[in-house]
């Protein structure tokens, strides 16, 4: 079993679950596990259902923003609900990266409805040598 630290990193998710935007459509915040295996930084979303086509991650600074839209398309359009557990529509969510992992050497995999992103450790900068000039005062 792996043990979560949560000062290591951050998952921004909203207060609420779903949200509606202005527009109407319907906003979620897929599961997501974030752990350590070897020495790599692994994330792991569960993303059921959608395309490859729909996911999308930037990288910005240090944080990973993993969006997409799953769309609405198996079930008939005047149907009645029981129980609706599955969420549709536009995501997002934002990982802030710790310090020591390279994020412009990420590795994504979709499989099997979940994504998952492999971070390595980021290189030791090798030590830079080099003179400062001085100047006289005048």
């Amino acid at each position: 079993m792996c043990k979560v630290n949560p000062s290591v990193f951050f998952v921004h998710k909203n207060s609420a679950a779903v949200r509606r935007s202005a527009a109407g459509e319907t906003h979620w915040i897929p599961n997501t596990d974030v752990y350590v295996s070897g020495n790599e930084l692994v994330i792991k979303v569960e993303l059921a259902g959608m395309s490859r086509d729909n996911l999308e991650l930037t990288v910005e600074d240090n944080r990973l923003m993993i969006s997409g839209h799953r769309p609405d398309v198996s079930r008939a359009c005047k149907c009645k609900f029981l129980v609706m557990e599955i969420n549709y529509g536009y995501f997002e969510c934002v990982i802030e990266i710790p310090a020591g992992y390279d994020l412009g050497a990420a590795k994504a995999a979709y499989q099997n409805g979940f994504l998952q992103i492999n971070l390595p450790p980021a290189q030791p900068r090798p030590a830079h040598t080099f003179l400062v000039q001085v100047s006289e005062e005048s």
